[in-house]
């Protein structure tokens, strides 16, 4: 699956980009960008007539739609053709029908998610979930509770070819982390990729955002951070060919 994306496609081999029916984590810091990275490609893929749903446990659909509109992206458009369906869940529902079902079947470790998320009306090629932080933080205390619904959730979207991204906000990106505890960091090991988004300061004190796949089944990709651009009326641009370094901050440059 092609992102769209100005230069992010570039980093897979023969720029094809993401195999479909692939769970990917995108993982980065506040602010770093990855909402705007999984709108942007969310934009790119309604316009090539595809479905998309943005499950949403923090902003609302009118918040997302904004958002959407100010880099230009027809949000509006595309909701009222039925390629857009934006939907607003809450975490501790969720939480709380995982405990209902799990109770119901005994304990059993295999339950219906299916009816608690997507709508029988809306069949969609392409699933954005923002985001796997807010939903460990309902969990909390709950690891197992958790980690049976995530690896329930990733077994529906592969059953059903469904390309998904997981966004997770992590002060400190890494792929490094097995234990519930840092917000639901055990998924990684559950993901097929891993895309992070870095907040990169320069020497000067400038920031800026980089990107990195750092893990991708089933794909050839460049092993690289390079430089992510986020822009007015223009949304996000990658380019392959600018890597980072390290600086004699210590902090990341890019050449």
């Amino acid at each position: 699956m092609q992102t769209g994306i100005k230069g992010f496609d570039e980093l897979f081999e023969k720029g094809m980009g993401i195999p479909n029916g692939k769970a990917v984590l995108v993982e980065g810091g506040p602010g770093s960008g990855k909402t705007v990275f999984c709108l942007a490609t969310t934009n790119k893929l309604c316009k090539r007539g595809r479905k998309c749903l943005y499950m949403s446990f923090e902003e609302s659909e009118d918040q997302l739609v904004d958002h959407m509109e100010t880099f230009g992206w027809n949000a509006k458009e595309y909701v009222k053709k039925g390629l857009l369906r934006i939907s607003r869940f809450d975490a501790i529902d969720i939480s709380r029908s995982i405990e209902a079902l799990l109770s119901a079947a005994k304990k059993e470790l295999l339950i219906d998610i299916e009816p608690m998320f997507f709508p029988d009306d809306f069949e969609p090629d392409f699933v954005v979930i923002d985001s796997l932080t807010s939903i460990a933080s309902a969990f909390s205390g709950e690891e197992s509770r958790f980690r049976i619904y995530m690896e329930q959730l990733f077994r529906y979207l592969e059953k059903n070819k469904i390309t998904n991204f997981l966004i997770r906000e992590v002060s400190s990106p890494s792929h490094v982390g097995t234990t519930f505890k840092e917000q639901g960091e055990a998924v990684s090991f559950l993901s097929d990729g891993i895309v992070i988004i870095y907040n990169v300061i320069y020497d000067s004190g400038e920031r800026a955002s980089a990107i990195e796949i750092l893990k991708m089944r089933g794909a050839s990709f460049k092993k690289r951070i390079v430089e992510m651009k986020i822009m007015n009326k223009k949304g996000v641009e990658v380019n392959p060919n600018k890597i980072l370094k390290k600086s004699r901050k210590s902090n990341f440059s890019l050449t």
